[in-house]
């Protein structure tokens, strides 16, 4: 399987000639001309992952993708027919397999208001936790690590980093940053990932690894 790292908290997954999109938000490039496109997962219905514009484009690109989301991207995504999941759900579409994790997103603030999340496992390989600290019940071979967000603190993320202790990890949700900042939190998820015999990777935008 392929993984492509598009701007921000977006994932293109490629294997055997199909595609699977997460999370392509208001701060990724235009993706909405991918093609071979057979399923979009999104995790939760902020702008930075759920973009309606985006959306409309992967779907009139990709006529009978698949969709999936929680309740409130379902809601949000009114026109589109989204499959809702839940924590323990578990989908297999066109040589992918998704299971979902947890079901709320992390605090940013006590005066804005909490939302759900989803986390993904695909494939049994990469796992990618949306806006969340939720650690899956099973080994993780690559994580999708987020670096950078309203609700995110550099220790906590190295807290969670120890708690799945992934073979591999490679940085997501990061399109704030600046380059001193990318450094910074990167080293950060590379210690913690070698603590554990993982191996860090730094994913630039257009960047890919294999499965």
């Amino acid at each position: 399987m392929k993984i492509t790292k598009h701007g921000h908290a977006c994932l293109e997954l490629e294997l055997d000639g199909k595609k699977a999109l997460i999370d392509p938000g208001l701060y990724t490039e235009d993706v909405s001309g991918l093609t071979d496109v057979v399923v979009l997962v999104i995790t939760h219905s902020h702008d930075d992952h759920c973009f309606e514009t985006q959306v409309a484009g992967i779907v009139k690109s990709n006529p009978g993708i698949k969709i999936f989301g929680t309740s409130e991207v379902a809601a949000k995504l009114s026109g589109f027919d989204v499959t809702t999941v839940y924590h323990g759900d578990f989908f297999q579409e066109q040589g992918f397999s998704f299971e979902f994790f947890g079901d709320m997103h992390q605090i940013i603030h006590e005066s804005i208001p909490l939302i759900q999340n989803t986390a993904v496992m695909v494939n049994g390989k990469l796992y990618y936790p949306g806006d969340s600290y939720t650690t899956p019940d099973q080994p993780v071979e690559i994580l999708a690590c987020p670096t950078s967000a309203p609700w995110l603190k550099i220790g906590d993320v190295m807290d969670f980093v120890a708690a799945v202790k992934p073979n591999q990890s490679f940085a997501t949700h990061n399109a704030l940053l600046s380059d001193l900042g990318h450094d910074l939190n990167n080293g950060r998820v590379k210690l913690v990932t070698e603590q554990f015999g993982g191996e860090f990777t730094y994913l630039k935008v257009g960047d890919s690894l294999e499965a």
